[in-house]
């Protein structure tokens, strides 16, 4: 499985079986250019992590392209006449590959405030990316795509989320509002920690690309 961190949390993730592009947000636009995406995952509906007019260039550079989601995106694409798929709560398989969806809140800002629908995803029981939550699928996690910044993440809940987790591999998502010379703690930290628990932490910035090697893929 290679990984390529396109910005915040936009990923372009190429397997054997689909490549899958997750939540083409506004912080990123490297997104708009890329091609032979099979299925795009949309987390929910915040701007960073679906900007309209970047979907757009996406679905024209690949027409064939699905779009799995929920219902609070869905409200979004309705109105834009794009195609989409549902996958709240369940499994879905495309292509041999298996998406499972555990749905979730937003983690809290304040309040109420932007505390939208969420939308975990377990990708063919390796990679976890749970959006904007610390959403537990109660699975054996492989890779974890950990949200480490932002307006509603404390460094020490990553962390904590991280180690309750016990994933074999993380790398850092949801630091795009961080310059990515002074990310300083927001990766520091957790890598401290996490290699302290036998968890490695893989760090990743915007336009990095790693090959995980793991059990259902191999590579090279």
């Amino acid at each position: 499985m290679k990984i390529k961190k396109i910005g915040h949390c936009c990923l372009f993730i190429q397997t054997e079986k689909l490549n899958i592009l997750t939540d083409p947000g506004n912080f990123s636009v490297g997104q708009d250019l890329i091609k032979d995406i099979d299925v795009i995952l949309i987390t929910h509906e915040h701007t960073d992590h679906i900007h309209v007019s970047s979907l757009k260039e996406i679905i024209q550079n690949n027409p064939t392209v699905r779009i799995i989601t929920n219902s609070g995106v869905a409200n979004i694409l309705d109105k834009e006449d794009i195609k989409y798929e549902i996958l709240e709560a369940g499994i879905k398989e495309v292509n041999q590959f298996v998406f499972e969806a555990f749905d979730s809140k937003h983690e809290e800002i304040f309040e109420q405030i932007g505390q939208v629908k969420n939308t975990a995803y377990f990708m063919n029981k390796e990679l976890f990316y749970p959006g904007d939550s610390f959403c537990d699928p109660k699975r054996e996690v492989n890779i974890l795509a950990l949200p480490v910044s932002g307006p509603w993440c404390k460094v020490s809940d990553a962390i904590k989320y991280a180690l309750a987790l016990k994933p074999k591999k993380v790398f850092p998502v949801h630091d795009g509002m961080l310059q990515e010379n002074r990310v300083g703690g927001a990766h520091r930290i957790p890598e401290k920690v996490l290699i302290e628990n036998n968890i490695e932490f893989v760090p990743m910035f915007s336009g990095d690309e790693r090959d995980f090697q793991l059990t259902l893929f191999r590579f090279g």
